[in-house]
């Protein structure tokens, strides 16, 4: 039985033909039971085989829907980074460049330098502007309180001017009126003197008086004449003592006045000295900044990277903004994958990420990142304007961020630019749905 079951497989295996001859002659008389015998072996083996044909295929397309279905791949993507352009912040002639095209630099590393010496004589000349208004604002301040005492003994000194003034009017117009009153005096007296001459004189000439009494009695005339004079000009002096006592008040109550502005003098003092100060923290500004250009010479790498477009020679000219090179950060790079609109429903943030790069042929891990704020044709220069002419529905694509894991590009051999296949893993968001479904 197990000679004619091989022979069966192998005839299915190799179907060749078996010669006329070769075939054995059955004969009519018993041998009905055991060829039916033989074909039960045969059919139930067919059965098996093609079960487990079936099987097998099943088990192959579920496994293909399960790999197909679970994942989302496109061949738009590529690697993305950032291209840091380098340029000069000051105008200036470079003097040295101390990296090419492609060589691989540290943050902080010199790239180029641009000659010094006119920002150096900046700095100086700035330095010593900012020591003269220091010493200006320093000087201000150191007036202040000299100002504010002086302001207060001048206001001290002028009211007693005015007191003493005012006390030499009332002097002198007190001495102005006894002259007043002994110039009354001298007048009476002199107009006794006279009445007694002028009664003396009929009476000496008819000789009833003596001639001596009348002879006094002139002379005392004269006396209070010359007396009356004087009493005149003292009346007159302590006019102009009392004239000059009012001066020297008026004068006195000018210069109290003129005292009482102290405190706006002061202020004045104080305004100067916040001047002075201010001028003194502009020129320190200035130094900073004088001290910034001439750092600024030295222009340095922002970052770790790649050096690349490096535009720069010796002996150049620069102006501010000129770019002169640009560092690629190797250690900061994506995957921008555009994927199609209707394979987004599963992706998420933060899924897996398997990414084929096709120039070293090997795949690296990574993860969904960020998802674009809108399609590719939105943030075109010319985006489309579906409400005009005729409409053609064309499935968009969305930019998806794809970050690399850390640790596997040691050797920075990615570049942006190169062309990439990812695959990001929705099997769990797939199962998700259909739990809530």
């Amino acid at each position: 039985m197990s000679q004619e079951v091989t022979l069966d497989i192998d005839e299915k295996a190799e179907p060749e033909r078996v010669p006329e001859a070769a075939i054995p002659v059955q004969s009519t008389s018993g041998s009905g039971i055991s060829d039916k015998a033989a074909a039960k072996p045969r059919s139930r083996t067919k059965i098996l085989l093609a079960a487990a044909a079936v099987l097998l295929i099943a088990a192959a397309a579920a496994t293909g829907y399960y790999f197909f279905v679970g994942w989302e791949s496109t061949d738009d993507a590529q690697i993305d980074g950032y291209v840091n352009p380098i340029s000069s912040r000051i105008a200036g002639y470079i003097t040295n460049v101390y990296v090419d095209d492609n060589q691989y630099v540290k943050a902080g590393t010199l790239l180029a330098q641009i000659d010094p010496t006119d920002y150096q004589v900046a700095l100086g000349s700035a330095q010593a502007t900012l020591a003269n208004d220091r010493a200006t604002a320093d000087a201000s301040q150191v007036n202040i309180p000299i100002t504010s005492v002086n302001t207060t003994s001048t206001m001290a000194s002028a009211q007693a001017d005015v007191d003493n003034a005012r006390a030499g009017i009332s002097a002198a117009e007190k001495a102005l009126a006894g002259a007043r009153a002994a110039l009354v005096q001298a007048q009476a007296n002199n107009a006794k003197a006279e009445d007694d001459v002028k009664r003396y004189k009929p009476l000496v000439d008819k000789q009833e008086i003596p001639e001596q009494l009348y002879t006094q009695s002139v002379e005392t005339a004269n006396a209070t004449t010359a007396y009356v004079d004087v009493a005149g000009a003292s009346v007159q002096a302590d006019q102009d003592a009392v004239t000059q006592a009012q001066g020297r008040f008026n004068q006195a109550v000018a210069a109290l006045e003129s005292a009482r502005t102290g405190p706006q003098q002061v202020r004045i003092q104080q305004s100067r000295a916040v001047a002075a100060t201010a001028l003194a923290d502009k020129s320190r500004r200035a130094v900073e900044q004088a001290q910034l250009n001439l750092n600024y010479t030295r222009i340095v790498a922002p970052v770790d990277g790649l050096v690349a477009k490096r535009s720069v020679q010796v002996g150049q000219y620069v102006v501010p903004g000129q770019q002169l090179l640009a560092v690629i950060p190797l250690d900061d790079i994506w995957v921008t994958a555009n994927f199609k609109e209707t394979q987004l429903k599963n992706v998420r943030p933060g899924e897996g990420v398997q990414i084929f790069v096709d120039a070293y042929d090997r795949d690296y891990s990574g993860h969904v990142e960020s998802i674009a704020g809108g399609t590719g044709a939105i943030f075109s220069l010319l985006p489309p304007e579906n409400a005009t002419g005729n409409y053609v529905k064309v499935v968009q694509r969305v930019p998806v961020r794809l970050r690399f894991d850390p640790g596997q590009d040691a050797e920075h051999r990615l570049r942006p630019g190169l062309s990439v296949v990812p695959k990001v893993n929705v099997k769990i968001l797939q199962r998700v749905d259909q739990a809530e479904r």
